[in-house]
């Protein structure tokens, strides 16, 4: 059996998704769980980013992003910023 995925939230993350709705927060929360805290590669419902933000991985729930650098030798993917898709790329 392969080793799981892991979520971590940089303090800014965490900071942003707990000024989220409720229901928006629980929405992202859910999505990271089912779809990105599994065995498989995480890579596979994200998208790679360009420019200046290369390097980096964006996953999208509705109108909401989350931004995040993916660490394969600790199987971590860490969140470095959550919101909506017209804020997040300032």
């Amino acid at each position: 059996m392969n080793p799981k995925w892991r979520v971590e939230f940089d303090v800014r993350a965490a900071k942003e998704l707990r000024k989220l709705a409720p229901e928006v927060r629980k929405k992202i929360l859910l999505f990271l769980k089912d779809k990105i805290e599994t065995e498989l590669d995480p890579r596979r419902f994200g998208k790679a980013l360009q420019a200046n933000l290369a390097g980096l991985w964006r996953y999208r729930i509705e109108d909401y992003r989350i931004i995040c650098a993916i660490q394969d030798d600790r199987l971590v993917v860490l969140a470095l910023k959550v919101g909506r898709r017209r804020d997040i790329y300032r």
